[in-house]
């Protein structure tokens, strides 16, 4: 009953916002091209003709300048674009620009005279930075997606820890800026999952990826509940085929496969894209020691997206995907003498519907059902010995969430303002199972079942008020009104500057913000913590305070962006092991602090050939005082004499590079370096040593319908010890050297 009157209180309030007078809208994956067009005397042309086209895709829009020489298009999906302007009287502009979702920034665009001998002008230089935005970000496309070594495999995310400062992978889990508590968005709608820890399998496919925007600091109100990452994926659509399907077919070392069938096609108002993956390897997760045992993994999954421009004021988006994902828990060598064989199984299901309605030019409306469900199931067995090392228990933990909730979206880009106003909302139901037979012969506690619930509710506004050509200044809140074993309620203020450099173009940002990430509903009692010496407190939800500032410099078509932040936190969310298990629950600790400098350098597609990309990290990652709930096996003081002490995940200097070069004859080579300082040894205050890893790829196409690529990931074998943190069984291991060769064919159906 109660479950009900949530879920109606929530859809109620969907609904005052869908009917809510005289509110303008815009979506979370959408942009707004505006912009002057006028001769070099300054002079606004009227007339002109403006042809937008998406890099990738078959996507285009028009417009015409009005009087003052503007023009506007609305509800641009984010991504690389073509600009073309044409007058009569006037040579020919084509340039390319790249859109950020949310943002409306005002380009000038010059056009010269006609001569003889020339009549179009092109710039190959895309307009990279945002003039507008106080927000640290990324736009990775799948182009770049495709050309990284080993980033289309289903389960890497190479593709955000290559180009994302701060961004690596530690005990199975991505962390960014010190935190593992990331939002998931397709489409703009956020995929809510509040369990921390708790899955180690992919969200999404990068190969069904067409963009992701990485976001990383200096959130808008939009963007509210994780401070550390926002990843808003924005799927192949099918306006980038025309009865066409592909096949990629990979097969490795560690009888690794990772394969995929794809089909996609688009008419003038539909487009449809639908894909089924597989993959398999001898290593899924990272291992205990330097030979892998007992670590295959194996996984299928499904996806769809459907658009639909019902009229040309109205758009209907559909997302499905469903994923099942199977993992041994990798084994020591004596484990593997006893014959353990401790399992992981994943399933995750998301459906989520878009109605993008246009009121007017320069007015945008969404509203976003959304489901969501992942289940997360850890299996111990007995060994085949029977017997155990040291006595160690045999351990289940198996847990089911359920997210029903949506998202609407209201905003309007007008003159000097780009406003927004939304909603967003979830009811969360768990169902969760933990078990632990105890194999030293005294009696196991009882089994726990628990089938918590809650809800999370957030209403924020904002507006990025564009003062000068050169100033911004972006200005906002965000209410979260949490429900669960307890009741929170924040409002947190997010509030950015921006100042362009006229003639340098150099753009300085600064944000402020606080952030409010909802909690686990995680809770666990009676025997189970008696027998394991341990307690539990209902968790609370983790509150931050984020400082920033930044620049960015365009330099002939290079951008340098240079950022520093600070990030001081309460209940900082971690987790720990229950007892002597693998069962790992959440915990809170009460202040952590994170700060540190960032630094990208990505550059243009020199003589059409070759790029170059660097990402640098300099972080330190430290906590302090006890533990505030969650679960509590030592209730004393975090760090030893009190004060601060480095947190496992803590690795002060990360740096990725890389580049792609297009050769003659149609092939490619690709280099990725990936390079860490080394995570927290033990208890610290020392670190494992620093570790180097090379990936390369080359491939050559023959004609436009087939590819043929090697790969060799960590081609040195490096091999080292990543941390000897407690999720998984404790200490990793880097993954070792992995060779692999695949296809790819694209054919029409």
């Amino acid at each position: 009953m109660l479950r009900s009157r949530r879920f109606t209180f929530l859809f109620s309030c969907l609904l005052a916002l869908i009917y809510f007078p005289f509110v303008k809208a815009r979506a979370g994956i959408f942009g707004t091209v505006r912009g002057i067009v006028h001769d070099v005397q300054h002079r606004p042309i009227q007339g002109a003709q403006i042809e937008l086209h998406a890099k990738q895709t078959d996507w285009k829009r028009s417009a015409v300048t009005d009087g003052e020489g503007s023009f506007q298009i609305d509800a641009v999906p984010a991504g690389d674009y073509t600009l073309r302007i044409s007058r009569d009287g006037f040579r020919d502009s084509e340039l390319k620009l790249v859109v950020a979702a949310d943002t409306a920034p005002v380009r000038h665009f010059p056009l010269e005279l006609a001569s003889v001998n020339q009549k179009i002008e092109v710039h190959s230089e895309a307009d990279t930075i945002d003039p507008t935005s106080s927000t640290s970000s990324a736009t990775v496309t799948r182009s770049e997606i495709a050309e990284l070594p080993g980033a289309t495999r289903t389960n890497s995310l190479d593709f955000i820890t290559s180009y994302t400062p701060g961004a690596y992978m530690v005990h199975d889990q991505l962390h960014i800026r010190g935190g593992h508590q990331v939002s998931w968005l397709i489409d703009g709608v956020p995929v809510p999952n509040t369990n921390i820890a708790a899955n180690v399998g992919a969200q999404f496919d990068p190969k069904d990826i067409d963009v992701v925007e990485i976001q990383r600091g200096g959130f808008s109100a939009e963007y509210g509940d994780r401070t550390y990452g926002a990843f808003n994926v924005i799927p192949r659509s099918g306006f980038e085929r025309d009865r066409e399907a592909e096949l990629v077919a990979t097969f490795g070392s560690y009888h690794s496969t990772d394969s995929q069938l794809s089909f996609g096609d688009h008419t003038e108002r539909f487009a449809w894209y639908a894909s089924v993956s597989g993959t398999r390897s001898d290593v899924g997760l990272m291992p205990p020691e330097q030979q892998e045992f007992h670590d295959n993994n194996n996984g299928l999954g499904l996806f769809t997206s459907l658009i639909f421009n019902a009229t040309p004021k109205d758009q209907l988006r559909f997302v499905g995907s469903t994923r099942g994902d199977y993992f041994q828990i990798p084994n020591t060598l004596d484990q593997q003498e006893i014959g353990m064989h401790d399992v992981e199984r994943e399933r995750d299901v998301f459906a989520n519907f878009s109605w993008v309605h246009t009121v007017n030019p320069g007015v945008l409306f969404t509203v976003a059902p959304f489901f969501h469900w992942n289940r997360a199931a850890y299996d111990g067995y007995l060994p085949s010995a029977g017997i155990t090392l040291d006595d160690a228990p045999i351990t289940t933990n198996h847990n089911d969430s359920h997210y029903e909730g949506g998202l609407a979206n209201l905003a309007v880009t007008r003159g000097r303002h780009n406003a927004r106003l939304g909603f967003y909302g979830f009811a969360q139901q768990d169902d969760a199972f933990f078990r632990i037979v105890n194999t030293d012969g005294t009696p196991s506690p009882s089994p726990q079942s628990s089938q918590p619930h809650g809800s999370l509710f957030s209403l924020f506004a904002e507006d990025q008020i564009r003062l000068t050509n050169w100033l911004t200044f972006n200005g906002g809140f965000r209410y979260t009104h949490f429900s669960g074993d307890v009741t929170e309620d924040k409002t947190d203020p997010r509030l950015g500057a921006v100042l362009r450099i006229p003639k340098l173009n150099w753009v300085f940002r600064t944000s402020y913000g606080r952030y409010y990430q909802a909690p686990p509903l995680t809770t666990i009692s009676g025997d189970l913590l008696t027998a394991t010496d341990s307690g539990f407190l209902p968790l609370r939800g983790e509150t931050d305070e984020e400082r920033e500032f930044g620049l960015a410099i365009p330099i002939y078509g290079w951008t340098l962006d240079f950022s520093n932040f600070q990030t001081h936190a309460l209940n900082f969310f971690d987790h720990d092991a229950l007892g002597n298990s693998n069962i790992f629950l959440p915990l809170t600790i009460e202040r952590a602090r994170i700060h540190g400098w960032e630094s990208t350098v990505r550059s243009p597609r020199i003589a059409k050939r070759f790029d170059v990309y660097v990402t640098y990290s300099n972080l330190m990652v430290e906590g302090s005082g006890v533990v505030t709930g969650g679960l509590i096996a030592e209730p004393g003081e975090l760090c030893d004499g009190g004060g601060f002490c480095y947190l496992d995940h803590d690795q002060r200097n990360t740096l990725a590079a890389g580049f792609h070069a297009s050769l003659p004859w149609q092939a490619f080579v690709s280099g990725n370096l990936g390079y860490g300082s080394g995570f927290l040894n033990g208890d610290g205050p020392s670190h494992l040593s620093d570790h180097t890893e090379f990936s390369l790829s080359a491939g050559k196409s023959f004609g436009e319908k087939f590819i043929v690529n090697f790969t060799a990931q960590n081609i040195g074998d490096s091999r080292y010890q990543l941390d000897n943190s407690n999720t998984f069984g404790g200490t990793h291991w880097n993954y070792p050297r992995q060779i692999s060769g695949g296809i790819r064919y694209r054919f029409h159906f």
